[in-house]
């Protein structure tokens, strides 16, 4: 006789969770929305001086907004220098050349720039690390990378397996190489093996040049291979081993900034976007954490005789 009565119990409590999940995220999505409004009201609320700290995570693509970000934080006079914290695999070419052009330009205005290497600076996320007057990396970083990649398939074999001819007409020879429908000619082969070694020279003096290395030490290092943060440190890759508290520990010590000077992220998103963005995280870990607990495997496991 009891277990109808503790089915019934148990569904109750599983109303009222998903009645406090409701409330609790309707409280989260509130508190957001007064914190973004406060947020615009007290734009500039660090004082006349601050550090701003760019955080790069992910792929790294052509992004115009963050470009524009860091040239903005380069003309303002409340901005002392700026942390680069890296975490990213890295991306493509263009979007790594055209954000190193823009650190490296807030560099030209006298302002110090400090690089921290988080768990990943490979390739792009290398490349843009070398504007900064400083790089730091964890012991088990994995950084380098020095290399270009041009990826694609050859199905042709299987389309003749299956009976299937495709028709393409172009301009010329070598339009439309690679073509995932017929094997590479030579003449292609070579015409993009001479578009990847031109990119790859660019990498190469990007490298010389932030690192005050001679071209054919970085040529020698510049093999595709990743590098571990103390292995980089042995080959002057990078410059010390530590995180952000080393960076401002730099910082205080050889630009002259004090550690007590606030850090503002930079983020080329409006107030509005980041509370979004925030809230969707909270709501998500709220309901799954909470649904998964009460109506999943926790649920029917209750459930059990």
């Amino acid at each position: 006789m009891s277990m109808p009565l503790e089915h019934d119990l148990l569904v109750d409590r599983r109303r009222l969770k998903r009645r406090l999940v409701f409330w609790r995220v309707a409280a989260v999505l509130a508190v957001l929305a007064a914190g973004a409004a406060l947020a615009g009201r007290m734009a500039g609320s660090f004082g006349p001086d601050h550090l701003v700290r760019l955080s790069v995570e992910g792929t790294i693509t052509d992004d115009r907004k963050l470009t524009e970000a860091i040239a903005a934080a380069a003309g303002d006079a409340a901005v002392r220098g700026m942390i680069l914290s890296i975490d990213s695999p890295g991306g493509t070419v263009a979007g790594g050349e055209g954000l190193h052009a823009a650190l490296q330009r807030f560099r030209d205005t006298g302002k110090p720039l400090v690089a921290v290497m988080r768990g990943t600076a490979a390739s792009a996320g290398y490349m843009i690390a070398m504007p900064a007057q400083r790089v730091f990396a964890r012991e088990s970083t994995l950084t380098g990378s020095i290399g270009v990649i041009l990826q694609s398939f050859e199905a042709s074999r299987l389309m003749d397996t299956l009976g299937v001819r495709a028709e393409m007409l172009t301009s010329g020879t070598l339009k439309g190489e690679p073509n995932p429908f017929r094997p590479m000619t030579a003449e292609g082969r070579a015409v993009l093996q001479g578009v990847l070694a031109d990119m790859h020279a660019q990498f190469v003096a990007m490298v010389a040049e932030g690192r005050h290395l001679p071209l054919e030490r970085v040529q020698a290092l510049a093999d595709g291979r990743v590098y571990t943060g103390r292995q980089a440190l042995a080959e002057k890759l990078i410059d010390a081993i530590g995180g952000e508290p080393e960076a401002r520990a730099w910082l205080a010590a050889e630009a002259k900034i004090p550690a007590e000077i606030p850090v503002q992220d930079l983020d080329p998103r409006s107030a509005a976007e980041r509370a979004l963005g925030f809230s969707v995280r909270m709501v998500m870990k709220s309901v799954v954490s909470e649904w998964l607990a009460i109506d999943g495997v926790r649920a029917v496991w209750q459930l059990q005789p």
